[in-house]
């Protein structure tokens, strides 16, 4: 069994028109067209799983870079997703423990900063 990324998508691409697409290499198991969580629009890429290896790897040479719907796909053996911990992998933004604040919430003033360009600001009323 091989999953395969599709990319490149069009945001408008159905799963119907990507059957069409992988149905004359062989046997399709799953389409999966990944989909924004709040919008629920395509964000452009799928996932196509097919049980025989040797014609999943006929539709990914005979496919990726073809021109679908204006676009040139992306077809490759998809990698499986790294494993998360508790807290995730974050990228960290300056000090602290991780998140956008970088101190678990909490949220300096700008006259808290005394090397700051602005300096202590003025009341403004």
């Amino acid at each position: 069994m091989k999953n395969l990324f599709v990319g490149n998508l069009s945001f408008r691409t159905t799963e119907t028109e990507l059957r069409v697409l992988f149905e004359p290499f062989g046997q399709i198991t799953r389409i999966h067209i990944a989909t924004d969580r709040e919008t629920g629009r395509s964000r452009g890429f799928a996932f196509v799983d097919m049980p025989n290896d040797e014609e999943a790897t006929r539709a990914m040479t005979a496919l990726n870079g073809k021109d679908f719907d204006g676009r040139a796909l992306k077809v490759n053996e998809a990698r499986p997703k790294p494993e998360r911990g508790a807290g995730g992998p974050r990228q960290s933004h300056g000090s602290g423990s991780g998140g956008r604040g970088g101190r678990g919430g909490e949220h300096r003033r700008f006259d808290e900063y005394p090397d700051f360009p602005m300096g202590k600001r003025e009341p403004r009323w």
